[in-house]
């Protein structure tokens, strides 16, 4: 089905910066059609059981701050479309969205579809993955209740994630690679006060163990010696980064060589009339604030372009 208008500006992706692009368009009085493949708006955040850095609503929950976000939008009349949008091709008004069912035309897009959880790929992280293997410790850490489990990672993610961990199971390890961890010092400091995590230094995960539908335990091997080692576990929680959500968009849009959009400040893509917005581009700091921003910026990016 073609959809029979033609919008000034539709937004991929119902994330911060999604929602910060929908403020901002809908402000600006362009007409807009807001796309995200999921149910509810808030991208990563819905998956972030506290967030301390947003200004102004300091220990807010991830999903909390995702509702407050899209409430925002909602006020202003802004509501996203669950669709999936599989391909973009460029057009003489300028582009059209193809879906399983709909065709969308629109003079600009504001690509602002994320990042993903970034696997191992280790044997048996496939293979137990939900029944054992998670990459959301706020999502699943309830089902660890006194139990003992492992996070693979050494940011503030896997941090975090460790320290949520520790008020549910009876031991939490944190593997990570390197003798230092990437996490923000005051993170580091309150993981220092959970008496029930250890670190594991310089080991790097090489297998996940399970028995039909559970994990049993996990080998790693120390970056250092070689040496293997089996840690016993019950659940295995990787935070070992993420992956732009772009696969659609390589040879569309000037990539980088992680995958990322090719994108300053201003989120002006390679392709006339086309924006990124957030984690999608390529940026130094990936947080809820500058992915906010981001929506802002391309906002008036788009409105420039239109005029």
């Amino acid at each position: 089905m073609v959809m029979s208008e033609l919008f000034d500006l539709t937004i991929l992706g119902a994330g911060p910066a999604g929602v910060g692009a929908a403020v901002y368009a809908a402000r600006a009085g362009l007409k807009t059609i807001w796309i995200d493949r999921k149910f509810e708006a808030g991208g990563q955040i819905v998956d972030t059981y506290e967030i301390d850095n947003y200004p102004g609503l300091p220990g807010i929950s991830g999903i909390e701050l995702a509702e407050k976000l899209a409430d925002h939008a909602e006020k202003l009349g802004m509501v996203p479309e669950r669709d999936f949008i599989r391909s973009i091709e460029k057009t003489e008004e300028g582009f059209l969205l193809r879906s399983k069912k709909k065709e969308y035309r629109s003079k600009t897009v504001i690509l602002s579809g994320g990042a993903s959880h970034r696997h191992l790929d280790i044997p048996g992280e496939e293979e137990f993955s939900g029944m054992g293997v998670s990459y959301c410790a706020t999502c699943d850490g309830a089902f660890f209740k006194g139990k003992t489990t492992v996070v693979i990672g050494g940011g503030n993610t896997a941090v975090e994630d460790a320290i949520f961990l520790s008020r549910v199971c009876e031991q939490v390890y944190l593997v990570h690679r390197r003798d230092t961890l990437r996490a923000d010092r005051v993170l580091q400091e309150k993981l220092k006060e959970c008496e029930n995590v250890e670190v594991l230094w310089s080991q790097s995960p090489v297998e996940i163990h399970g028995e039909e539908d559970h994990v049993t335990g996990i080998t790693l091997k120390s970056v250092k010696s070689g040496i293997l080692q089996i840690v016993d576990v019950d659940g295995v929680f990787i935070a070992v980064g993420i992956v732009p959500n772009t696969e659609l968009l390589e040879g569309f849009v000037k990539l980088d060589k992680n995958g990322y959009v090719e994108a300053g400040e201003d989120c002006v893509t390679s392709t006339p009339g086309i924006f990124a917005a957030g984690d999608i581009r390529t940026k130094k700091l990936r947080q809820v604030v500058t992915a906010v921003a981001d929506g802002a910026n391309a906002v008036t990016s788009v409105q420039e372009y239109l005029l």
